[in-house]
């Protein structure tokens, strides 16, 4: 019986998607993987990410290599404003507030630098998660595996009654690892099945 519910955050239950975002604000494929390049896809990115550096160092990092690319002015638009795209996915939260409803505990497990952390933080929803695990604090990126054991072992949780949602392969693969049921998100409609599926009886027709 699971009992355990553990989301991503990025992609899950607010939206994130780099190279979306990217397209939006240059329309300009070159452009867009250059500044990724830089930016979200940088090792800067993913030490953020770990609470190895502070925003800082890696804003400085990226817009001195912006600067060597001739793209400067597009990075600094990027770090100024790429947290206002992390907008609530209302069909994620709506699902989580019905499985709280249901009895089910519920997390996050997140790779995310600590201001963006700080900002879902005063975000309404917030107080759905009873608690969870986030890269920065922990200082390590999932997928390690240390970073799901933190989330079993600081909530006392079972894997065998835990199930994790992922949008990234590697991470749902992790999971598995450990005896965690990990479930791949592709969108709340399949999100909705895939529950289904595992026993938790929550009918998708009740989706906007």
């Amino acid at each position: 019986m699971y009992r355990n519910i553990a989301f991503d955050l990025g992609g899950v239950v607010v939206d994130f998607a780099p190279h979306d975002f990217l397209l939006e604000n240059f329309c300009s494929a070159p452009i867009e993987q250059k500044v990724y390049d830089i930016t979200f896809g940088s090792k800067e990115w993913q030490q953020l990410d770990a609470g190895l550096i502070t925003r800082a160092q890696g804003d400085a990092i990226m817009l001195e290599k912006g600067r060597q690319q001739g793209c400067a002015f597009e990075v600094q638009a990027v770090l100024d404003s790429w947290m206002r795209s992390l907008r609530p996915r209302h069909r994620t939260l709506d699902l989580i507030r019905r499985l709280k409803k249901m009895g089910y505990h519920v997390y996050f497990l997140s790779n995310i630098p600590e201001d963006a952390l700080d900002f879902l933080r005063h975000k309404e929803f917030w107080t759905l998660f009873e608690g969870g695990i986030a890269s920065c604090d922990v200082k390590i990126n999932k997928p390690d595996s240390r970073i799901y054991q933190a989330l079993l072992t600081d909530y006392h949780l079972k894997p065998s009654e835990t199930i994790f949602i992922d949008d990234h392969t590697e991470n749902v693969q992790a999971a598995y690892n450990l005896g965690i049921t990990a479930i791949h998100y592709k969108g709340a409609g399949r999100l909705y099945k895939s529950l289904n599926t595992c026993g938790i009886p929550i009918r998708e027709r009740l989706l906007w």
